[in-house]
């Protein structure tokens, strides 16, 4: 048999007041872990009913347990984001807070230059994505220092802020400015050692429009378009990659600027050395065009070897033969004069036949 308790107005009035609360959201409260459930986690923060935490607002590292992350019975900070439902229950979040400070602690680490660790969680156009502290930054692949860009997802880095707007949620770093501080004492190290003409391995570390950068040791030295081959190259990928280990001759040494220049085409044999003793003024050779300019066309009569044929003489030939030449076309030319010690050879398809 049940008793029914009874209340004076006072009574119920003060009974009230031990549940009078003033949550909002966008308020931070403090709550201890009561259980959980299959999609969350049930958290006291002195309201009428418990609140609850979806699994995607408690989790911040994923590869850590809901369990691991808000342990039982252990008390948290929380933000509410969403008011009672119909049930009276709040929604919050632990993942924001901890965000929250996460950014404030990375915010102090760039003001100190501080190496932080990374972990690589995918590979994107232009770079990577690494999560650091719960907070998911850019890598650019200028700024990376892999040997390889396969396998890489769960890898671990040493990495230093570039910049970061908390706003935006814009966050980049760099792998390669964590090794800055190595890097100077091993720049000046190499730059009192090296020497012209010196042969150095080196690996490809970026390929832009107008060469390549090698790291030699600590220095990413340019290694230029017109020194990758002695053949015709249109962009430097065509012949080189991110990753590559080559052996290169050291060609320029600027000690005030701090630069170094390389060649790869230097390891080669000279073409034009070749060619002297098997091209003769007169022969009849057929070469390959490998670019067409206003003024002409250059045509490879010799492995590594140009010649420019005049623009007048292209025009005349393709009006004579009803074609429009291009790269890639072989026609059948005349050595007038070869000139190996000058490297010009002037050329005619007037008398090709």
């Amino acid at each position: 048999m049940t008793t029914e308790q009874k209340y004076t107005d006072a009574e119920f009035e003060a009974l009230l007041k031990n549940y009078d609360y003033s949550f909002q959201k966008g308020d931070l409260v403090k709550g201890i872990v009561c259980s959980y459930d299959s999609s969350g986690v049930i958290v006291d923060i002195g309201a009428k009913t418990a609140a609850y935490v979806p699994i995607k607002e408690a989790v911040v590292d994923r590869s850590v347990s809901v369990e691991e992350t808000l342990k039982k019975n252990q008390e948290y900070e929380f933000l509410i984001i969403r008011e009672e439902d119909e049930d009276g229950r709040f929604m919050l979040s632990y993942k924001k807070v901890a965000m929250a400070y996460s950014w404030r602690e990375l915010e102090q680490l760039k003001a100190e230059d501080a190496t932080v660790e990374g972990v690589i969680v995918s590979a994107v156009k232009g770079g990577v994505l690494v999560e650091v502290k719960g907070v998911r930054g850019f890598v650019p692949s200028s700024q990376l220092k892999l040997k390889s860009t396969e396998n890489i997802v769960g890898e671990k880095l040493e990495l230093k802020i570039l910049t970061m707007d908390i706003q935006q949620g814009n966050f980049i770093l760099s792998n390669r400015k964590a090794f800055s501080d190595d890097k100077e004492d091993n720049k000046k190290d190499l730059f009192e050692t090296i020497e012209i003409g010196q042969i150095v391995k080196g690996e490809v570390v970026r390929i832009t429009d107008f060469g390549a950068f090698v790291d030699i040791g600590g220095i990413d030295a340019l290694l230029p378009l017109s020194q990758i081959s002695w053949r015709w190259v249109d962009h430097p990928s065509d012949i080189l990659k991110v990753g590559d280990v080559i052996n290169v001759e050291v060609i320029v040494v600027d000690h005030d600027k701090q630069r170094i220049s390389l060649s790869l085409k230097n390891l080669e044999k000279d073409p034009w050395a070749e060619a002297k003793d098997k091209i003769n003024d007169g022969d009849k050779i057929e070469g390959t065009i490998t670019r067409i300019k206003h003024f002409g066309a250059f045509v490879e009569v010799f492995p590594g070897v140009e010649a420019l044929l005049p623009n007048n003489e292209l025009i005349e030939y393709q009006n004579q033969k009803n074609v429009i030449l291009k790269a890639g076309d072989k026609i059948q030319t005349t050595i007038l004069k070869f000139n190996p010690d000058d490297r010009r050879i002037s050329l005619s398809i007037k008398n090709e036949e």
